[in-house]
């Protein structure tokens, strides 16, 4: 995907193309804040799957990645088996490992810190921290997207378990719809290229396309294959244009003669 790189900042100037502290926090915040409410609806879906007050809080504080987290309850919800769910919520959740690749690039942080940071290595963390121009900006957007987001998260997470009840039936007001929806959002801007609005595409065709026909949890797991199918057959095809190359050309020289 296309995205900027963050400078080194210079001494004394705050980097080349410097962006102001507070217009990165403030981003940041909209971002932090717009995405955590949702943390409620996470909350609501995860105890009316059957999950306990303590399990869905663990959720959020230790796993903390919305989708991942959205997939895992709902496949549970649809009575999906626990390691299908399971393994649905990890493959979701590896995307923050490739993130992390970036994001230790830019942040460029102590090697004592990094575990911590770690656990804010998200979608979210990482669309602020990739916007900005310098190593300060990224550093801010990142720690401020972090902690926003993940004490919100949380305290809607809680929230949203404890009133799960006085909801009533969760199903019907279409609450689980909503991590997907912020998730979607977030990615359809960073589609710059024929090949990743393909492989996107593909995703959503084999994910919705299977949904009747296999177990809650493995349309998720098929999806992935997207990624491997589209970028083979973009090999398939420009293996295929240079081969054609000097066959043309020679052809061509024949007629010539």
């Amino acid at each position: 995907m296309t995205e900027r790189t963050a400078l080194p900042d210079a001494p004394g100037t705050g980097g080349a193309g410097a962006k102001p502290d507070a217009a990165v926090v403030r981003d940041a915040l909209g971002v932090g804040v717009a995405v955590g409410l949702s943390g409620f609806a996470f909350g609501v879906t995860s105890a009316g799957s059957g999950l306990t007050l303590a399990q869905t809080c663990a959720l959020s504080l230790l796993v903390f990645t919305g989708a991942s987290q959205f997939a895992l309850v709902g496949a549970l919800a649809a009575g999906g088996n626990p390691l299908t769910a399971a393994a649905g919520a990890f493959f979701l959740g590896v995307r923050n490992a490739f993130y992390g690749l970036r994001l230790s690039q830019l942040l460029a942080l102590p090697r004592a810190v990094r575990p911590f940071a770690a656990q804010w290595v998200i979608d979210e963390t990482t669309a602020v921290a990739l916007a900005q121009p310098t190593r300060r900006a990224v550093r801010i957007g990142f720690t401020v997207t972090g902690l926003t987001l993940y004490v919100l998260w949380n305290l809607t997470t809680l929230l949203g378990a404890l009133g799960a009840e006085a909801i009533g039936d969760t199903d019907a007001w279409g609450l689980d719809a909503a991590g997907p929806a912020v998730f979607l959002a977030l990615l359809a801007p960073m589609l710059k290229d024929t090949t990743e609005r393909a492989v996107a595409a593909l995703a959503v065709l084999l994910g919705l396309g299977l949904l009747p026909v296999l177990a809650a949890g493995v349309p998720v797991l098929v999806a992935a294959l997207a990624a491997p199918l589209v970028l083979w057959a973009r090999g398939r095809r420009a293996g295929g244009a240079e081969d054609d190359g000097p066959v043309r050309g020679a052809t061509e020289e024949e007629d010539g003669r």
